[in-house]
């Protein structure tokens, strides 16, 4: 039996340990999570204990192999990590933080190793021509991440806006484009035709690959803020030509997916989606609203959320690593 310490473990600060995930660890991550956030200046990023747990008992996730924690030995929770795999065991997101109180002691190089030695194991099954990359978002303004992740061999790749707008009073009535209708969701009527525009408005985005629908179900149904009254799906006939995905995040209303397909483009339908979304949250008494973008976005949406009187509130970097050379899938 080797008893001999591993080499992620063996750069760790003494009174620190690695081990395993466990479901229970769902608050005190949650906690951590909040805490480095805040730390960053963003809390608004953190994580529930139900979204943690939602992710965590996914079909692809497995508690005991995927996720990583750093606690004292008083039992207190230092760092944590986690593996998500994207697409096919080739793409893999890399998701985690270190308490700010812990900085200095080995945590983030500890589990950077950690994930990077599973992720070499996961994509023994991803097909042999793939190309197999990890990749991981933090604060553009993170000196140390900075720095821990191109020790670690990473490199930056995409860059990323926290937009927000701050409402005083109900926004322009939206002016949706002629023969265009909002309609209620309704879960088991439109569910297939909404994850087929939504694969579609994002089909040419660098990182999209398009979902199944029993995933896209499951990450969009099984969201403990899933509230389908706050959707809003634009409707072309029979034709979905665009939708705005809303629920709450950290305290403020959260445009979580915002997309219109090619077809219905540059006809001032995104613009009216968001107009309505902001009204609606505004007359529910949140009136800060937020969204994620890719700052390339190759439709322009950073354009449109400007002009709509959003800004950005915080800015983030997107790391990778390749671990395999092969064919690319879309990244």
């Amino acid at each position: 039996m080797n008893t001999q310490p591993s080499r992620e473990e063996t750069l760790l600060d003494p009174s620190l340990k690695l081990r395993p995930l466990k479901l229970s660890d769902a608050e005190a991550v949650a906690q951590l999570i909040y805490a480095a956030c805040a730390a960053d200046g963003d809390a608004i990023l953190a994580e529930s204990p139900e979204e943690l747990l939602h992710e965590w008992q996914g079909p692809d996730f497995n508690v005991d192999t995927d996720g990583f924690i750093v606690e004292t030995a008083q039992g207190r929770i230092a760092g944590y990590d986690e593996i998500l795999n994207v697409h096919e065991n080739a793409v893999f997101e890399m998701v985690g933080n270190a308490h700010p109180e812990f900085k200095g002691r080995g945590i983030g190089t500890t589990l950077l190793r950690a994930v990077e030695k599973r992720a070499r194991q996961r994509m023994e099954h991803a097909k042999p021509d793939l190309r197999v990359v990890i990749k991981t978002t933090i604060s553009k303004y993170d000196a140390e991440g900075v720095a821990l992740h191109q020790n670690e061999g990473y490199h930056p790749s995409q860059y990323h806006w926290r937009m927000e707008i701050n409402l005083n009073d109900l926004p322009p009535i939206p002016n949706f484009p002629a023969g265009i209708e909002l309609r209620p969701f309704i879960k088991e009527q439109h569910d297939v035709a909404l994850w087929q525009a939504d694969n579609e408005a994002f089909r040419e985005h660098p990182g999209h690959n398009d979902s199944t629908l029993e995933d896209w179900r499951r990450y969009r149904f099984g969201d403990p803020e899933f509230d389908p009254s706050l959707w809003a799906v634009a409707w072309d006939g029979d034709e979905i030509a665009g939708y705005s995905m809303n629920r709450y995040r950290t305290g403020i209303g959260w445009i979580r997916t915002i997309g219109v397909r090619p077809p219905w483009r540059k006809r001032g339908l995104g613009e009216a989606l968001l107009f309505h979304s902001f009204g609606e949250y505004y007359r529910r008494g949140m009136p800060t609203i937020g969204l994620g973008v890719n700052a390339n976005n190759p439709t322009g949406a950073t354009r449109l959320y400007q002009k709509v009187g959003m800004h950005s509130a915080s800015e983030h970097v997107t790391y990778e690593k390749g671990l395999r050379p092969g064919r690319v899938l879309k990244e």
